[in-house]
């Protein structure tokens, strides 16, 4: 049975503990930023998005949707970590996952920015590395707006979509934050949209690769141990 070798696996013996959970998890982040970054070099032009044309920028919004991300994930991530540490793990290393195939979807696409505004299209590369040392910074979201600048064509899939559906697939059953996460992912969505930052099918493609990583993840991986 393959569920059965896969579970017995050496490779799937992966809870180790929180600690290489969080490398992992990083590490990941890390490189999808590196295939985000070197995608932002290449010249593309916008494309037509029915929706999106019809919904107004915000500017609040656009200033603010990282923070507000902020606000809707790390919340309930935490929460998760105290409730159903194993959760968590088996919740890093699927994030992991899809920060993976994201960097490589960003990286295969050369969709150009919703506002038609390509300004890093043949920015020197020692410029664009150096905004990528500052993007993995764990405190550049709190510290700069680096990502504002240097991130302007990491586009299919949406990050703020995949990761904050993720989540609510992780929590779903646990009722007493559903309607938190629920609240969350779709004021997350609604950001997306209000700042341009994403275009139409960017979302529909958060929303495919997250579920389907869960599901995958939940076959070979689960976890059902409960931290209290």
């Amino acid at each position: 049975m393959l569920k059965e070798t896969i579970k017995k696996s050496l490779f799937t013996r992966y809870r180790w503990g929180l600690i290489p959970a969080l490398l992992w998890r990083h590490a990941t982040y890390s490189i999808m930023m590196f295939f985000c970054i070197l995608n932002e070099q290449v010249p593309a032009a916008s494309q037509s998005d029915r929706i999106i044309h019809l919904v107004p920028v915000i500017p609040f919004i656009a200033r603010h949707n990282y923070h507000i991300w902020l606000i809707c994930y790390l919340p309930l991530a935490l929460w998760l970590l105290i409730k159903n540490s194993s959760r968590f793990i088996d919740f890093l290393y699927a994030g992991g996952v899809v920060s993976l195939l994201r960097g490589l979807a960003i990286y295969s696409t050369t969709l150009g920015p919703v506002n038609g505004r390509d300004i890093n299209a043949n920015r020197p590369m020692t410029e664009l590395i150096a905004g990528w040392l500052k993007i993995i910074n764990p405190l550049s979201p709190f510290t700069s707006d680096t990502w504002q600048v240097y991130l302007t064509k990491d586009l299919f899939f949406s990050g703020h979509t995949s990761s904050t559906f993720l989540i609510l697939l992780y929590t779903w059953k646990y009722k007493q934050v559903r309607p938190y996460a629920i609240a969350g992912h779709i004021i997350v969505v609604a950001t997306v949209f209000l700042s341009h930052l994403h275009y139409t099918i960017d979302v529909i493609g958060g929303w495919a690769v997250s579920f389907a990583v869960f599901t995958f993840f939940e076959r070979y991986f689960n976890s059902t141990k409960e931290c209290n």
